[in-house]
């Protein structure tokens, strides 16, 4: 038997029905007829009671027979069984698992601090019972160990300045990593009967000893692309105004004029502080 197989078993009230009768008829015929030979019944009524078994709903038993596995019962209700079955609980709920904060290095070689929320489930008992030691366990240390191959295979954010341009990232690309990270725990659980219902990245950050330095390093960026688009939209205003004044001929700008207006006009456009205005009555050169 290498395959789950589910069985019902006999109505446990019947079977009730069955122990009280002979239990109590066996005491009352022994001291009513005064006969000892009423004894075995007792004994087989108290055998009998050792196979009542109850099973809640989202919750299983797996049913052994001297090492042998018979059956798993998964539909809950009140139930008699072989008295001699060894019976092993297996839970169907669906379980939560929030993995420890993992110390890894992205892609990149960057260190980063990641951890992992699992919700999963058992679909086949036989393999949670008897295919691994613990499953709950066999759970935590393939979880780990998916994430940390995760968090190599891609990097934490794109570094394009560098020429390290990645269309997956771990901080950016959520949806994406969350796939790759479920089918890898269902490649990795399958062994264990174990049906992964989500898994998503639950903390991601920057190791502490580098964390620092790479929040100046996206300040940086940040700014030098603010700056870039600032001058490139102050280079269209300049060219905007000059024609402007050219059209419609307002002034006649010699070149030397031309490129102070453009010198102001730019130290105002990208300048971060406002710009003190000078009134100028004569020339250039006086």
């Amino acid at each position: 038997m290498k395959e789950e197989k589910i069985i019902v078993p006999a109505n446990g009230y019947l079977m009730l029905f069955v122990f009280l009768a002979l239990f109590f008829g066996s005491i009352a015929a022994m001291i009513g007829l005064r006969n000892p030979a009423f004894i075995p019944g007792i004994i087989i009524a108290l055998v009998i009671a050792f196979g009542f078994l109850m099973v809640n709903p989202n919750n299983s038993r797996v049913l052994l027979l001297f090492g042998k596995y018979v059956g798993t019962i998964k539909q809950n209700g009140f139930y008699w069984v072989n008295p001699f079955y060894t019976k092993k609980k297996v839970s169907l709920r669906a379980s939560n698992f929030d993995s420890e904060r993992l110390k890894v290095n992205d892609k990149l070689g960057n260190p980063i601090m990641i951890s992992t929320i699992l919700v999963w489930k058992v679909s086949n008992t036989y393999k949670a019972a008897f295919d691994v030691d613990n499953y709950e366990h066999f759970v935590r240390v393939q979880t780990d160990a998916a994430v940390r191959k995760l968090a190599s295979m891609y990097p934490y954010d794109n570094f394009a300045d560098e020429g390290h341009d990645e269309d997956i990232t771990l901080r950016s690309s959520v949806n994406e990593v969350s796939e790759a990270l479920e089918k890898e725990l269902e490649e990795r659980l399958a062994i264990a009967g174990i049906e992964v219902l989500e898994a998503r990245i639950g903390y991601l950050a920057y190791a502490q000893e580098i964390a620092s330095a790479m929040l100046k390093r996206q300040q940086a960026t940040a700014i030098i692309a603010a700056r870039h688009k600032i001058v490139e939209g102050a280079v269209s205003m300049v060219e905007m105004a000059l024609d402007e004044l050219n059209k419609k001929e307002l002034l006649v700008l010699d070149e030397e004029r031309k490129a102070a207006m453009v010198s102001n006009l730019l130290v105002i456009l990208c300048g971060d502080k406002e710009a003190a205005p000078v009134v100028n009555a004569g020339t250039l050169n006086q």
